[in-house]
């Protein structure tokens, strides 16, 4: 498993009640000893640079698609290997098709305590996955989006080493010690949730910190700069949510 901080998204890779499940036969090989390394879990969102999503997928990965994220898999040449959710946003024709291809099915009822993206997490956990990248989450509805990035933070998804990419930004939280690795220039932006953040060190960065706080709804860790290949970040007490922005976004 990575380290904490270890970005998904590399340079050289360029060019989200009750139930019934339906089974059908699934293309995905589990590794050694029934072993699910990563999910890439696909939300109903918007795909910002479709070329660097469709780079980051693995042919040992499992694809889940959260309801209507199975169309960004589509659109990708990919075909999900489970779709979770009530499914108001595919078609009988769509999931027909997605039958067809080998697509497993969880179905859950429209009226419902959990978002699509929150029910395709559950899945993965209970499929044994280790890791999981969220595609497709941010765009469209702000109630949404926020909720969508506040799931990183959800205890029960502790066991995940867990990220959510979302073109040259990959979003994460730490709760104690944490790498960045990028390229000198990129954008590191640190957000307090829950509560203040205490005993925050940081290095490796233009404005670097030694046994800080930073305040919860405060603006102070926004828009710091990497100053080297690799920055580190620790923290003694809360919940940080640390913004990688690479500066390839620039060059595109």
């Amino acid at each position: 498993m990575p380290a904490e901080g270890d970005s998904l998204l590399e340079p050289n890779t360029l060019p989200g009640g009750c139930f019934c499940f339906l089974d059908f036969p699934s293309p995905f090989r589990r590794g050694v000893g029934g072993e699910v390394k990563r999910a890439i879990i696909f939300a109903n969102g918007e795909l910002r640079h479709p070329p660097t999503a469709r780079a980051l997928v693995q042919p040992d990965d499992l694809l889940i698609a959260a309801d209507g994220g199975a169309h960004h898999c589509r659109a990708l040449g990919l075909t999900p290997h489970i779709v979770v959710g009530d499914l108001d946003s595919l078609t009988p024709e769509e999931r027909i098709e997605l039958e067809r291809a080998g697509a497993r099915f969880e179905i859950h009822p429209v009226r419902k305590d959990q978002t699509d993206l929150e029910l395709a997490l559950r899945a993965a956990l209970r499929e044994g996955a280790r890791e999981a990248l969220i595609l497709a989450a941010l765009g469209g509805r702000w109630d949404q989006s926020l909720a969508n990035v506040l799931l990183l933070a959800h205890p029960d998804f502790a066991p995940l080493s867990l990220r959510l990419a979302d073109g040259p930004d990959t979003f994460w939280i730490t709760r104690g010690q944490t790498t960045v690795r990028g390229a000198p220039g990129d954008t590191l932006s640190l957000v307090p949730l829950g509560g203040d953040v205490e005993g925050v060190t940081l290095s490796g960065l233009e404005y670097p910190l030694n046994d800080s706080p930073l305040r919860f709804g405060t603006t102070t860790g926004i828009s710091n700069v990497l100053t080297a290949p690799e920055a580190t970040i620790s923290v003694r007490q809360g919940v940080l949510l640390v913004v990688h922005t690479r500066r390839w976004a620039e060059d595109r």
